[in-house]
């Protein structure tokens, strides 16, 4: 089973040259987490909404992502 990609609208305008935003479907967030941070991410924030928790970061370039439980 590969990787899925989700094409989403959002309301508000574009603000920057990157509106990609990637979520990494994991078992392990803060396992997983912590490998990204071991390898230059930055952890941004943890996130608990819709009764589930992850965690938002940004990579080495500052372009945010989501470490989400599978």
């Amino acid at each position: 089973k590969g990787p899925k990609m989700l094409l989403q609208q959002v309301p508000e305008a574009k603000t920057s040259k990157n509106r990609l935003h990637l979520d990494l479907h994991v078992a392990d967030v803060d396992g997983e987490a912590a490998r990204l941070e071991a390898v230059g991410a930055v952890r941004v924030r943890k996130v608990d909404e819709f009764g589930i928790s992850w965690v938002a970061m940004h990579d080495p370039e500052g372009n945010e992502f989501c470490v989400v439980p599978s």
